[in-house]
């Protein structure tokens, strides 16, 4: 179940990065669960990881190969070796070894990342067994591939692929990305892979993913809950005929633009995808005094299991959201300057139910698969976007029967 029209883009090759992928039988024998990415030599790669305190054994070796000069990512799909202890950590670092001997790299320009079931012991044997037929599959047009690759409860596969000129030259961006339940990122979402053929310093590559990751993935929630495995990976091939990219002037606000809109649509799309979800919903909050404000009332309404619910009945119970906005921490808040709206029906003014709200203005909004909810604070100028979906019977069946 997915809300809109969710369908795989054309994705364009990125020159200097390919993709290849194999069934190792991790969990499931229908699709591919090992995603080799390889970058050509000289690219530049940047990463930001989960802040969960059980991070995963890959997260803990992916944060120090990145400082190695990454070539190549390994990810696999339906076992995330998290809570798997010292052996998790052999694991993760018997992977990259392996996958080392068979592209002839060193072990430590591998970045591994799992996702999938916590707490159960990596198939080492399964994924090494599956490396060589991953290599050899290795080509610039498997992005399709490469998305279902690291799917796990996910009903559709995620991409975006945008092309910019800049100086009369074209850069391509692509991303694919993961997630659709145990999502409320604290740094990325559940797995992201960016890949563009800029010219980059490492550096620079990392403020621009660092922005983008904030105002995208950061602001997407389905349940509340922060992985163990998140990661979001930025990957520049450097084999554009555009100039460096340097962070003083024009070509550097472009192209971290184009990252930030290829970060939002995929973190949409993780959102359109919520585990159970038959609603996407906006929850924009303006007026507040500082963004961290705003970002604070918005998220107190996206995971308030009362709001979610409500949403999902098509229920005009606009007290939820008003609870939500008075639990949200804002000191001093003057109730009678706050306003709420369902799209453009006003439902809050002047402190209580707006004079001309009716039952059926906000009944046909709620009634809509997409809504907007919108709360000015009347208290300053910061204006933040929240995305989440309701929460349905299906999203607790599918966590109910995770593991079965």
């Amino acid at each position: 179940m997915a809300v809109g029209q969710c369908g795989f883009p054309i994705m364009h090759p990125v020159p200097g990065i390919t993709l290849g992928t194999a069934n190792a039988g991790i969990k499931q024998t229908v699709r591919d669960d090992v995603l080799i990415v390889q970058m050509a030599e000289h690219s530049s790669c940047a990463a930001v990881f989960t802040q969960n305190a059980f991070c995963a054994a890959p997260v803990h070796v992916a944060k120090a190969n990145l400082a190695h000069s990454p070539r190549w990512l390994l990810i696999n799909s339906g076992n995330a070796n998290a809570g798997t202890g010292k052996q998790g950590m052999q694991d993760a670092l018997a992977t990259c070894a392996d996958l080392a001997e068979v592209v002839d790299g060193a072990a430590t320009q591998v970045l591994p990342f799992s996702t999938g079931v916590i707490g159960q012991p990596l198939p080492v044997g399964k994924i090494k067994a599956a490396l060589r037929e991953a290599v050899s599959n290795l080509d610039a047009a498997n992005w399709d591939k490469a998305a279902q690759a690291i799917m796990t409860t996910d009903t559709f596969a995620k991409g975006v692929s945008k092309i910019i000129e800049i100086d009369g030259h074209t850069i391509t961006i692509n991303g694919i990305s993961k997630g659709a339940g145990m999502i409320q990122p604290n740094m990325a979402t559940m797995l992201g892979f960016i890949a563009t053929d800029a010219n980059i310093s490492q550096v620079l590559l990392q403020n621009c993913l660092a922005l983008a990751v904030e105002q995208s993935f950061n602001r997407i929630t389905v349940d509340g809950d922060t992985s163990t495995n998140d990661a979001c990976v930025l990957m520049a091939s450097g084999c554009s005929l555009v100039p460096e990219i340097k962070q003083d002037g024009d070509n550097y606000r472009f192209f971290a633009a184009a990252v930030m809109t290829v970060c939002k649509q995929l973190a949409e799309a993780i959102v359109r995808d919520g585990e159970g979800a038959t609603k996407l919903i906006r929850i924009v909050v303006e007026q507040a005094l500082t963004d961290e404000e705003a970002v604070r009332v918005g998220k107190t309404i996206a995971h308030s299991p009362l709001v979610k619910t409500a949403f999902f009945a098509s229920d005009p119970n606009w007290g939820r959201i008003l609870a939500a906005v008075g639990r949200a921490g804002v000191e001093n808040m003057v109730l009678e300057n706050v306003q709420l709206y369902l799209d453009e029906v006003c439902i809050v003014r002047n402190g209580g139910r707006a004079d001309d709200y009716t039952e059926e203005a906000g009944q046909k909004v709620m009634n809509q698969e997409e809504i907007t909810v919108t709360v000015k604070l009347g208290r300053g100028d910061a204006v933040q976007e929240v995305l989440t979906c309701d929460l349905s019977y299906e999203y607790v069946k599918i966590n109910a029967e995770y593991r079965t």
